[in-house]
């Protein structure tokens, strides 16, 4: 099949969208901009990065950062630079918070754009791709639930590992990444492997024999490439209480309470922790599920106060946590909020004999269980890849726990520790473009000795191939069946 673009190129229909005056981008940088960008960047991740070597040996990520280099050979779009040259250094580091991001005018210029795209969306796990959606609706043959075997000749498990490649995780947690693919796999596959005119799809028919067909790429609608009107403000009262309800939600049935929990960021969780397992208390319920699975992390203090309210013991955040730097100079102007980061890491560190300046409160101070309302029934905790950050903190503060039950699959985020409480954003002067850097490396409370997994679930649930055709959410309905037939498991179960 031949690109029907060039790999990395810009493939948004201009003629179709209006482009701003200010932003072209298809515009190319030249070799040298590219490389200023891509030496400060370095200078950067090498002197402030707490973990760059954590996962892969100094000798080795020197050899990426000079392969990177050399790559840029030429000129380049911005979207070529970052995907080309960014993605795959970034993910060579193998930290979950360290990745890349287009610049904001770019961010602005496809905003409520429909982009053409590889027109299959693919639930994605180990070497595993199935079809979820097709976006040539006309199109009969490849139905939810198609097993696909390959693209364009690549197999679908070189094709994964390919992909992984360009992605970034928490040391070898690639779970996150396989639900990462399951959500945008038409984007993914476009950046990564460029956009075709047509892609010849190999697949297995009902009868489990290997077949292949072609399939035109997907071209949204010529409005869809309009901006949307601006729709009214509308009411911030009215509104306020649906978008809560997208972060947290506490529903109580007769037998159980189901309390989804999707960021510890936003929601005015303190405010809502309190007031759910005061509500747990006056219905008396005994059975508690609480479901992380799309909960990629947030405020540590959220976190906290959850974890006080389920588990029974004095706990502390972390064994460790500590930056490489006092503060981001010389570099401070390149990084987002630089001036007032450095302000408060002067107030918040402290340098400790081994060098390192250590964020001593999340070292030193001790949680103690909620005595008022502390919930004493069993507790299901729904894990799986996007359970990532503060919230794979949660799972190792709770795990091991009396009556407290992690079930589904491993979390994204490193269960031995992470990079993270500071992450500023990196700009790049010439392109733009955008790279986080996490500024403390911490090591879990009481964390495992092996590093380079998620926290891993007491009752493991895979993702099932007739489950993920008939739509069941196979890791609640375990759940509730087992609340059904009166089991109270703990964590040893």
């Amino acid at each position: 099949m031949k690109l029907f673009y060039t790999r990395f190129l810009v493939i948004l229909l201009a003629s179709c969208t209006v482009v701003s005056k200010n932003y072209n981008p298809n515009k190319k940088y030249s070799r040298e901009a590219l490389q200023q960008d891509y030496g400060l960047l370095r200078r950067i991740l090498e002197k402030e990065h707490p973990s760059l070597y954590w996962y892969t040996p100094r000798d080795s990520m020197d050899y990426f950062f000079d392969a990177g280099y050399r790559a840029i050979a030429d000129s380049m779009t911005e979207l070529q630079f970052g995907w080309k040259i960014l993605a795959p250094l970034t993910a060579a580091i193998h930290c979950g918070h360290t990745s890349f991001s287009m610049s904001p005018s770019w961010n602005r210029f496809v905003k409520n754009k429909a982009i053409p795209s590889f027109p299959l969306y693919l639930k994605v796990w180990k070497d595993t791709m199935v079809v979820i959606y097709n976006l040539n609706q006309a199109d009969t043959l490849l139905k939810k639930g198609t097993i696909i075997t390959a693209i364009n000749g690549i197999s679908s498990s070189d094709i994964i590992r390919i992909m992984l490649d360009y992605m970034v995780q928490d040391g070898y947690a690639a779970n996150v990444n396989y639900l990462r693919l399951s959500e945008s796999f038409p984007y993914f596959h476009r950046n990564i492997f460029g956009l075709y005119k047509f892609y010849r799809v190999g697949y297995l028919d009902s009868s489990g024999v290997a077949k292949d067909t072609v399939l035109p790429y997907f071209e949204p609608p010529v409005d869809s490439l309009k901006k949307f009107k601006k729709l009214p403000h509308p009411d911030k009262n009215i509104q306020k209480l649906p978008r809560r309800e997208e972060v947290r939600t506490l529903k109580i049935d007769s037998s159980y309470a189901l309390m989804t929990i999707n960021s510890f960021s936003k929601g005015h969780l303190k405010h809502f922790f309190k007031k759910s397992f005061r509500r747990l208390h006056r219905h008396q319920v005994s059975n508690l599920v609480i479901d992380i699975r799309t909960n990629g992390g947030g405020d540590i203090s959220n976190y906290v106060l959850l974890a006080r309210f389920l588990r029974n013991t004095p706990f502390k955040v972390s064994d460790s946590a500590w930056s490489q730097a006092k503060n981001f100079r010389p570099y401070t102007k390149y990084i987002t909020a630089g001036f007032f980061d450095n302000l408060g890491l002067f107030f918040l560190t402290h340098k400790e004999k081994d060098g390192k300046y250590h964020f001593g409160y999340w070292e030193r101070h001790e949680f103690m269980p909620k005595g008022i309302h502390h919930f004493q029934g069993a507790t299901y905790i729904l894990t799986n890849g996007l359970t990532f950050s503060a919230s794979t903190l949660f799972c190792n503060t709770v795990k091991g726990q009396p009556g407290i039950t992690l079930v589904g699959e491993e979390t994204g985020g490193g269960w031995y520790g992470n990079s993270g409480i500071m992450i500023p954003d990196i700009k790049l002067p010439n392109t733009g473009l955008r790279v986080r850097l996490p500024f403390f490396r911490i090591v879990q409370y009481h964390h495992i000795s092996q590093k380079g997994t998620g926290v891993l679930p007491d009752v493991y649930l895979p993702p099932l191939y007739r489950d993920i055709v008939s739509g069941t959410d196979t890791k609640l309905a375990w759940v509730l069946q087992k609340i059904k037939q009166g089991g109270r498991p703990t964590a040893t179960e």
